[in-house]
């Protein structure tokens, strides 16, 4: 199977009218400035540079904004940038990210053209009330429309959806993640709300109108949604904001980030909990009392099992009164685990 490299570029509120209560764009990519067909063929040939693995698919993502909400001949010169490098065999595909109000037959076609293969709708909520508090200017009924036109056209479909929006609660955000799995969406990426310099939201948090979640809470409801999506066997692809030089910890100089749920490895904070959860589940159900077990996981859960900075492990003792140890088993399937009770009390 071929490893799968992202080449990223970033078109930071190119493509969109208004800012989201949440939104800061170039803050949020890095990105300061737009982004011409040079920079484009300058980004693919760099990564490409770069790229170790020989057996490997290349996608050129195109984040940030509102791709398809770009003058449409600026959108076809920076595809045509990027569709080069498929027709000489160096890329796979195009990737982009939209607004759902920002869908239609005719961009579709011209997508198509492009060889862009997924898109991804940023939704954030499937509630008109909580849509309206952030100022999305979309409707869920846009969302509804967008994707069922994108599977239409034999495009990948993506959402985004965020946890701790204005008035959100957690139950809105489940009900979110179920009307999206109605819409069939084979990827999703879940986005805890930070509180971010220069936006409406910063205003809001200051004057005590915005309360952010903390990091428990975050972890919590993303670890709920994303139990639901994999049920459904959709692919979770991203927990948590990337990490930049100005998307970091609120108490380092040079943070764009005020206030919120911000953690380096948030995603793993949601895997180790969830391992958590699971292992937890099976202890309590050993009709005796354990005294120490061993846990056998694929060498990629190990770490998750475990736990940041061994969370998982010290919780267990701490709850359960149970020594764990942890064994590497490539033989078993990711996601897969084995428990072996070594002694009892």
């Amino acid at each position: 199977m071929k490893k799968e490299y992202i080449i990223p570029i970033f078109v930071p509120n190119l493509g969109c009218p208004n800012e989201c209560t949440f939104c800061n764009q170039k803050k949020i990519s890095g990105q300061q400035t737009n982004v011409t067909e040079t920079d484009v063929t300058e980004t693919i040939e760099y990564y490409l540079k770069n790229f170790k693995d020989e057996s490997k698919y290349i996608e050129v993502a195109f984040f940030g904004g509102s791709f398809t909400g770009i003058d449409i001949e600026i959108q076809k010169k920076l595809l045509e940038a990027a569709n080069k490098f498929i027709q000489n065999g160096k890329v796979g595909s195009i990737r982009i990210s939209t607004r759902p109000d920002y869908i239609n037959k005719d961009i579709l076609k011209i997508l198509k053209r492009y060889h862009v293969k997924t898109i991804e709708l940023g939704v954030q909520s499937s509630n008109d009330y909580i849509l309206r508090r952030s100022k999305r200017n979309h409707t869920f009924e846009d969302v509804i429309k967008a994707s069922k036109l994108i599977r239409r056209y034999g495009f990948k479909l993506g959402h985004q959806m965020m946890i701790g929006l204005p008035e959100s609660t957690e139950l809105d955000e489940i009900n979110t993640a179920k009307d999206l799995i109605k819409l069939k969406p084979k990827m999703i990426r879940i986005y805890p709300v930070l509180v971010i310099k220069g936006t409406e939201l910063e205003y809001e948090y200051r004057e005590g109108e915005y309360k952010p979640l903390t990091i428990e809470q975050a972890v919590e409801r993303a670890k709920e949604v994303t139990y639901l999506f994999r049920k459904k066997k959709i692919d979770v692809i991203r927990v948590g904001l990337q990490n930049t030089e100005e998307i970091t910890d609120p108490n380092q100089d040079g943070s764009e980030v005020v206030a919120g749920p911000y953690h380096p490895a948030f995603r793993q904070l949601v895997e180790a909990d969830m391992w958590y959860d699971s292992i937890a589940e099976r202890i309590r159900h050993i009709n005796t009392k354990v005294k120490e077990v061993e846990i056998a996981v694929n060498n990629e859960d190990v770490n998750n099992v475990v736990g940041h900075k061994r969370e998982n492990i010290a919780k267990l003792k701490e709850f359960y009164d149970v020594e764990v140890s942890v064994k590497q088993n490539e033989g078993l399937k990711p996601g897969k685990f084995e428990i072996k009770v070594l002694s009892t009390y």
